[in-house]
């Protein structure tokens, strides 16, 4: 598994110098809004990445790392369910009609199963299930384009503060599985924040923005991670298994085998036991020595005197099942760096994080004559290079999106705080 051009897309990060902050506005559509945090109904854990969806339609959002949760529904979708989703709990369907505004307290309770000992010997051999995915990708994923609304999120921490925030709407003209035509991406509505003196001299910028995230989707892009060539150079096993929606899911651990040297990854690839469909996969990076050794694998450009070594790079990506067809609904990265720089006693950690959330979607055909070329955003974009400033809370209106931690808004504050210091002391 060589270290690509196109694996570097994926993984790759910038770092250089920027600065600009300005202000933007929106309008606000028709549409009600409903909050609310999701925990674990034993421990009362916060759950995250839990689907938060209209079961009619294909809107949704997902949860933050604190369980907590934003919905938009527009006018005329009040008799609507709404469907709580993860993976290992049972799912929960309620009418639209039992959600408050604000203060939605929702539980989840955990679903263990077992699944028959024929069922687990039809598989005996986890490669070979993994070799039926992906034959299977014919019948289990969309044959036909799509064009997806998504919200994408970029965020940098400098140790555990949150320095920086890239936010924006996009639209994902996501191509059938059946082909190798590459998505494209627009940029609808974009917004950031950044404290530049907390930052140092050093700004990181994730390349490939959206396209970070949107390439996990494995069965899109098998070549960043399997093929029938890398395959071979994993050993699977079968795991436990789990559910979602009541649905049995295959469990399939997976990790370089041993005396390989070439990067690889390690991790849970989640498999609906039914149709045999990809559900969801988490994993990382193997980051070996020598790997951390090699600073052209992640970094694209940096001054002289600073060293940067990888820590960790873990991945996710889920699927959202559909009329028995299987879409990429949400991706994220997080990429965790040591900097040195030769001018200061003490390291630096930096975590780069990136996620999108399909919000909304719909079958579209000939879309490519009403897309203009300068229009679409390049794989090799830098998100905060785009993006001119921050706004008020109510920048996105009708759109959903990921509700922010805690720790992100106090970030916010507190640059939305300097900046009206600012514009007061100025003439």
């Amino acid at each position: 598994m060589k270290t690509s051009a196109k694996n570097k897309t994926l993984l790759t990060m910038v770092l250089g110098l920027f600065f600009t902050l300005s202000l933007v506005h929106a309008q606000i559509d028709n549409y009600s809004e409903y909050k609310g945090i999701i925990n674990d109904g034993f421990d009362g854990k916060a759950l995250e990445s839990v689907s938060v969806k209209l079961v009619a339609n294909n809107i949704g959002t997902v949860t933050n790392s604190e369980g907590r949760f934003t919905l938009k529904v527009p006018a005329g979708q009040e008799d609507a369910e709404v469907e709580f989703s993860l993976l290992g709990y049972q799912t929960l369907t309620m009418p639209l009609t039992d959600l408050k505004p604000e203060g939605n307290k929702i539980k989840l309770n955990q679903k263990f199963t077992q699944l028959t000992q024929v069922r687990i010997a039809t598989y005996s051999s986890a490669e070979n299930l993994i070799n039926e995915v992906f034959k299977r990708k014919e019948q289990n994923n969309p044959d036909r384009s799509a064009r997806m609304t998504a919200f994408y999120r970029e965020t940098i921490k400098k140790r555990r503060r949150n320095v920086s925030l890239t936010e924006a709407v996009v639209n994902v003209y996501k191509q059938s599985y059946q082909n190798a035509n590459r998505d494209v991406i627009t940029l609808h509505k974009a917004r950031k924040s950044t404290d530049y003196k907390r930052l140092d001299t050093v700004a990181l910028k994730l390349q490939g923005g959206p396209f970070s995230t949107l390439y996990l989707d494995i069965m899109k892009y098998p070549e960043y991670i399997f093929t029938h060539e890398t395959i071979p150079m994993y050993k699977f096993t079968m795991g436990q298994p789990t559910t979602i929606k009541d649905r049995y899911l295959y469990v399939v651990n997976f990790r370089l085998r041993d005396g390989i040297e070439e990067p690889g990854y390690k991790g849970k690839l989640f498999i609906d036991t039914e149709t045999l469909a990809l559900n969801a996969a988490e994993y990382s990076l193997d980051i070996t020595p020598w790997v951390a050794a090699d600073e052209d694998f992640f970094v694209r450009k940096k001054p002289r005197d600073i060293r940067v070594t990888p820590l960790r790079a873990d991945y996710r990506v889920d699927y959202r099942e559909k009329d028995g067809l299987w879409y990429y609904g949400y991706g994220s990265v997080e990429l965790t760096f040591k900097v040195n720089d030769k001018r200061k006693l003490f390291n630096t950690t930096y975590t780069l994080a990136s996620e999108m959330a399909v919000t909304d979607w719909e079958q579209v055909q000939d879309w490519k004559k009403t897309i203009r070329s300068r229009d679409r955003l390049r794989p090799t974009i830098v998100m905060s290079d785009e993006v001119t400033g921050f706004s008020d809370p109510d920048f996105w209106g009708p759109y959903n999106l990921i509700e922010p931690e805690k720790s992100i808004e106090s970030a916010i504050n507190k640059i939305r705080r300097k900046l009206r210091r600012e514009q007061r002391s100025s003439p």
